[in-house]
């Protein structure tokens, strides 16, 4: 299975402010992506897709050449990442190289690692659209979320009478973490038809997705803790 690692860092960010080249722990948030996929692809099959020229210095800075710069027209807010996706597998294709799979790593999840990776990709198989990292969900639809009805009264999201929480099924959120994604499946129809699609449990202090400086600082404080009991350790 020849992979595409496609990482996307678009340079807008209204949540944090320059996400994708600010200093997680003295290091680009960036890099973190990068040095996962670096410890399974050699760098002419790890692609970052930008529109931004601070992005673009800081990855060449870190060795890796930015093949493209990504169009404006992709790089708006309400710009999909399936024409991402779709952008960069036919750049490559147009210089003959053609891959099987894109393995999609948003920078955004600076706790993924290369082992991760390689565990989402032992589970595919060509028979499906996607490998997709999830981790076990927070709140449990089937036991704490409603929605209110035409007279007013709150019903359960999902039907299921359970007096406990751990009786409910258990549920899954996408993490953002890793996709593996079938090129012919994207070829075929967007992400949003897929229907063939496993899942990758990951770790709740592995699935940390950086959205707001709530976030950022949550993580900041994951990283100093580690660090912390590794000096303890030592």
């Amino acid at each position: 299975m020849k992979a595409l690692y496609l990482i996307p860092a678009r340079g807008g960010s209204k949540g944090i402010p320059h996400k994708n080249r600010k200093l997680l722990n003295d290091k680009p948030l960036i890099y973190y992506a990068i040095d996962a996929a670096r410890e399974i692809a050699d760098d002419e099959d790890i692609c970052v897709s930008t529109d931004d020229d601070q992005i673009i210095r800081v990855c060449e800075e870190h060795g890796l050449k930015v093949p493209f710069k990504r169009p404006d027209e992709l790089a708006q807010d309400g710009s999909g990442s399936y024409e991402v996706i779709m952008h960069a597998i036919k750049f490559f294709e147009k210089q003959g190289r053609v891959y099987d799979t894109v393995v999609l790593l948003q920078p955004t999840s600076p706790f993924r690692t290369s082992q991760h990776i390689r565990e989402a990709m032992e589970l595919y198989t060509p028979d499906c659209d996607m490998v997709v990292s999830v981790n076990e969900a927070k709140t449990n639809p089937y036991y704490v979320m409603f929605q209110e009805d035409k007279d007013g009264y709150l019903k359960h999201i999902l039907e299921g009478h359970f007096t406990r929480r751990q009786d409910s099924p258990t549920v899954y959120e996408y993490n953002g973490a890793v996709y593996v994604m079938n090129i012919q499946a994207l070829k075929a129809k967007p992400l949003s038809a897929f229907i063939k699609n496993k899942k990758y449990v990951m770790p709740q202090n592995a699935s940390v997705d950086l959205d707001t400086m709530d976030d950022w600082e949550y993580a900041e404080f994951l990283i100093k803790k580690d660090i912390r009991n590794k000096l303890i350790q030592s």
